[in-house]
């Protein structure tokens, strides 16, 4: 088969082996975290915590991986949650995974924990580990990729590493690489850490087998070429994420002021429009990618200038430092987000965790004396440098900080102001504006997250009726969850594919994708199939890690309703949505498990 190549490596014997999958693997899971799901089954003692050295830390690619399109410049990383302690998977794009497949490696499956901190070198195919004492605690990410490219003499390696936060096992420390490419959730970067491992650098010159390369290269071309010619694409590309930023202000998706109010004047302040028109010198893209919707920004006065060009903030990033703190000077929010990459901080977890700071200073519950000397008021920025370094250091107030938000609120005595969902602060997307979202965040395998289905997007016209999926009223509960599980298995596919959710392919065409670089036959049928089976092994990796079924609700903030804005004072009924699901799912309600007879209509008869 033309995927499946693992690379094992033990860093406490510091030994490397190469071997094959079952070919049966790939048949029943394609590829990315579906696969590293499955074979995570089979090593899975919930009796570990998460840093012990025999779990696994999985870099995995998918069998479109580094294929020139459409959008398959990503890969995945897996493995327990230290932030959660449940299932951990972070999405990451770049040049990183094209780079692991042309190097001849499918999954890099990493255990162990090395004496001193090192850092893993794949040239090639050759395999060795170098000392890595000099940057630990010394190089940020972005220093480091520089400096490891330079030991190996070759500019032209990629680096994924881990900063200051990874370093200190900080449980939302995220791997970086590239242009400020950061599998961020989940904390992963922790999970690194703790092996002592400061960097995976890979350089490739391979080619990337496909099983039927000419009807792939034709098809892809025809893909790439269609999403040119689309809106979507056009709009990513001069705007970025952030570029629909006013128009999900105005329907009350965008939150502000730590989930509390519904409208934010500055959002206009610190769009992707406005950044466009102000501080954008140019975009990126990952590999292959057609859509180029990376950010390259120069600060030229102020109190944030910049010397050169720096990262601009992404849609999560505006919210996480400038709607959430009501902050808007997207200067100061490209400076936040640049010093959370070179620390390696999951934006949306250190984003939301401050803000939820400042409400409790702002309510009186914590002062000054709390937060070592300083002021925290909405719309001052200013402190948040600070205390995004202590998190990172875990030093002062930042050692709270540092657990996140659950931690936080708990230790103030008022733990249902935290707003997780399994330990995993909500991403930007209020799901009191499209109540779909509401059952991505309570039934995602790795906390609130909208990766795992981004719901919010078909309730805005973002339709799969070739699928089924058909535009709901997003204010409306009954007769949703069969196609927000139908989403999420085709969400599913994409991320085993590995591919990133921004190229609008009808799910035919990534049939035939599939098809023509696996070598397979499917119809889309089969392949939703293998959606589904992947979504359902994580589902079952979580109850064997002590998922309760009680845990899938909304915060307190957002049962709250809001009149004034987009929202219309909606408040998801979270018991109809989740009956309905769990129906729709063939889920028992009672345990959370799927039923024996979903079991073995998925073919995973194996867990039973």
């Amino acid at each position: 088969m033309s995927f499946g190549r693992i690379l094992s490596v033990d860093l406490t014997r510091g030994t490397f082996e190469f071997s094959t999958l079952p070919r049966a693997f790939v048949e029943d899971f394609i590829g990315g975290s579906s696969l590293a799901a499955r074979m995570m089954w089979d090593v899975l003692d919930p009796q570990r915590d998460p840093f012990h050295p025999d779990n696994p830390l999985i870099f995995i690619t998918g069998p479109m991986t580094g294929t020139g399109g459409p959008t398959t410049g990503r890969f995945t990383i897996c493995g327990r949650s230290p932030q959660t302690g449940l299932w951990g998977e972070a999405n990451i794009g770049g040049f990183v995974g094209p780079e692991l497949r042309q190097a001849g490696v499918d999954v890099l499956w990493i255990t162990g924990r090395a004496e001193e901190p090192v850092y893993l070198l794949i040239r090639e195919g050759e395999v060795s580990l170098r000392p890595a004492g000099h940057l630990w605690g010394k190089a940020d990410t972005y220093q480091t990729q520089v400096i490891v490219k330079e030991e190996i003499g070759e500019p032209r390696a990629r680096v994924a590493c881990i900063g200051a936060a990874g370093e200190n096992k900080v449980p939302m420390a995220g791997i970086l690489a590239d242009h400020g490419r950061l599998a961020a959730r989940t904390g992963l970067g922790a999970l690194m850490g703790s092996k002592n491992l400061k960097a995976v650098a890979v350089r490739g010159t391979g080619q990337i087998p496909l099983a039927r390369a000419d009807d792939y290269r034709k098809l892809r071309v025809a893909v790439n070429k269609n999403l040119l010619e689309q809106n979507l694409t056009a709009v990513l590309k001069a705007t970025g994420t952030s570029g629909a930023a006013e128009y999900l202000q105005f329907m009350g998706d965008m939150p502000q002021r730590y989930w509390t109010a519904a409208t934010f004047e500055g959002a206009a302040n610190i769009s992707g429009s406005t950044m466009a028109e102000t501080i954008l010198t140019g975009t990126k893209a990952c590999q292959g990618c057609v859509i180029s919707c990376g950010r390259e920004v120069v600060i030229s006065q102020g109190p944030y200038a910049t010397q050169g060009k720096v990262k601009g903030p992404e849609y999560e990033t505006i919210c996480a430092f400038g709607s959430q703190l009501l902050v808007d000077d997207l200067a100061a929010i490209t400076a936040l987000g640049e010093r959370c990459d070179r620390l390696g901080l999951d934006t949306i977890s250190a984003g939301n965790t401050l803000a939820l700071a400042y409400l409790l200073f702002d309510q009186g519950i914590i002062s000054e004396k709390d937060t070592g000397g300083l002021a925290l008021h909405w719309g001052d920025p200013t402190p948040c440098f600070v205390l995004l370094d202590q998190m990172a250091q875990r030093e002062g107030f930042g050692e709270l900080l540092a657990q996140g938000s659950q931690a936080v609120a708990a230790h103030f005595g008022v733990p249902d102001l935290a707003v997780v969902v399994n330990g995993l602060e909500v991403p930007m997307h209020d799901p009191r504006a499209f109540s779909g979202q509401t059952l991505s965040y309570l039934t995602s395998p790795r906390g609130a997250c909208h990766n795992q289905s981004d719901f919010f997007q078909v309730e805005m016209g973002g339709t799969l009726e070739e699928i089924g999926i058909t535009l709901p009223e997003r204010f409306r509960d009954e007769g949703k969850a069969r196609l927000v599980a139908r989403h999420q298995h085709w969400r599913t596919v994409c991320n085993s594919l590995v591919m990133c959710y921004f190229a609008v392919v009808s799910p035919s065409a990534v049939c035939e994708l599939l098809n023509a670089a696996l070598g397979v036959d499917w119809d889309v049928e089969t392949m939703l199939l293998a959606g589904e089976r992947g979504w359902n092994m994580k589902r079952m990796i979580n109850l064997r890690l002590g998922l309760k079924p009680e845990r899938e609700k909304l915060p307190r903030l957002l049962v709250q309703p809001l009149p004034e804005g987009g929202q219309q004072g909606y408040v998801p009924n979270v018991e109809v949505l989740l009956d309905e699901y769990y129906t729709a799912s063939g889920w028992d309600r009672a345990t959370g498990w799927p039923t024996e007879q979903k079991i073995r209509a998925l073919g995973l008869d194996f867990v039973l």
